[in-house]
């Protein structure tokens, strides 16, 4: 096959994965509208057998009263269990959430792969194929990471965000298959930018645990049973446990990406630093996550606070993936556009 032609296959593959995303996509916001429907009938069911108790406590009042030297020890109980911690079983939307993610991975790696072979290299030397590349990281990292550990309930959010970033990338940062500039033509070219999409990665799913954290924490303190799709999710710690452990993960990415590029840009420019503007940024979004990892497990910044400094660092990453390398120009304007 010609370059043009694997070219052509590769975008077929984007679009097709793009549609069975979409699919899954569904199937999750689907999920997520019956769980919030289960949460207000497990509701509905506990008080409802909350005032039956009470009914019960109060007839056997009236029946000891009228008793002679009667008496009734009766325990109340003051809360209302909603079955927020019960195990819950997958729904079919849920099961073809998952199944759709995966048929879509594996659309979407073929569409990486034959950019690979139409370049005759790696497939992440300019912001299309970094962003082909990384998009099919996250999906992948999420289904790994579910080996270990149920998220599936941000199924929705990792679809949602898939679905946008690929699909600007081939609509909007799409370019020919061109020659690689001297300066990239190096192995770490392999090592460096793969890296970097892996942390990408990682940082995206801990975004998502750290902003239903945030919600969750918001229900919690003021006790109000709004959105009670989130009465089937984990309570606001074990989230913000999870995006804490996700985001560790990340940030060693993210720091083997910075000491890799230094030591890249000494062997292409003779010097380990410059501060070049995503030089700049990747350093900036290391000493954002340094503070995060550092402010939670040291100075106990915990609840909101954290959450949102894991925002703000996966906004940083947007940015410099972004803005900085379509309006930014420096040694690394690699976009291609």
């Amino acid at each position: 096959m010609t370059t043009d032609q694997l070219s052509l296959y590769c975008l077929y593959a984007a679009y097709s994965a793009m549609a069975i995303y979409t699919i899954s996509f569904i199937a999750f916001a689907l999920d997520l509208a019956k769980r919030s429907g289960d949460a207000q009938v497990a509701a509905t069911a506990a008080i409802k057998a909350q005032a039956q108790r009470l009914a019960g406590k109060a007839e056997m009042i009236a029946e000891s009263a009228g008793t002679p030297g009667g008496s009734v020890a009766v325990l109340e109980r003051t809360d209302v269990d909603t079955g927020a911690d019960a195990p819950r079983r997958s729904s079919k939307f849920e099961r073809i959430g998952m199944s759709m993610m995966v048929l879509g991975l594996a659309v979407h790696i073929s569409s990486v792969v034959l950019r690979g072979f139409a370049a005759d290299r790696v497939p992440w030397a300019n912001m299309f194929e970094f962003g082909l590349t990384g998009t099919a990281l996250i999906v992948a990292v999420f289904l790994i990471v579910n080996l270990f550990v149920n998220l599936r309930y941000l199924g929705a959010y990792v679809m949602g965000l898939n679905l946008i970033l690929l699909g600007v990338a081939v609509v909007n940062f799409y370019v020919a298959v061109s020659p690689l500039v001297p300066a990239l033509q190096s192995y770490w070219l392999v090592i460096h930018v793969f890296v970097a999409c892996l942390g990408t990665a990682f940082f995206a799913i801990a975004g998502g645990l750290s902003a239903a954290q945030i919600i969750q924490d918001r229900r919690e303190t003021a006790k109000n049973p709004g959105l009670r799709l989130f009465d089937t999710l984990p309570g606001a710690e074990r989230l913000e446990d999870l995006a804490y452990r996700i985001a560790l993960v990340g940030f060693v990415l993210w720091t083997f990406t910075l000491i890799a590029g230094a030591i890249w840009a000494e062997k292409a420019w003779g010097r380990y630093w410059g501060w070049d503007t995503k030089e700049t940024w990747t350093f900036i979004i290391w000493v954002i996550y340094a503070g995060y990892i550092h402010a939670r497990a040291t100075r106990g910044w915990r609840g909101a606070r954290s959450a949102y400094l894991s925002l703000v660092g996966f906004a940083a990453v947007m940015f410099n993936f972004s803005v900085v390398n379509l309006l930014f120009k420096g040694l690394h304007a690699y976009s291609g556009l």
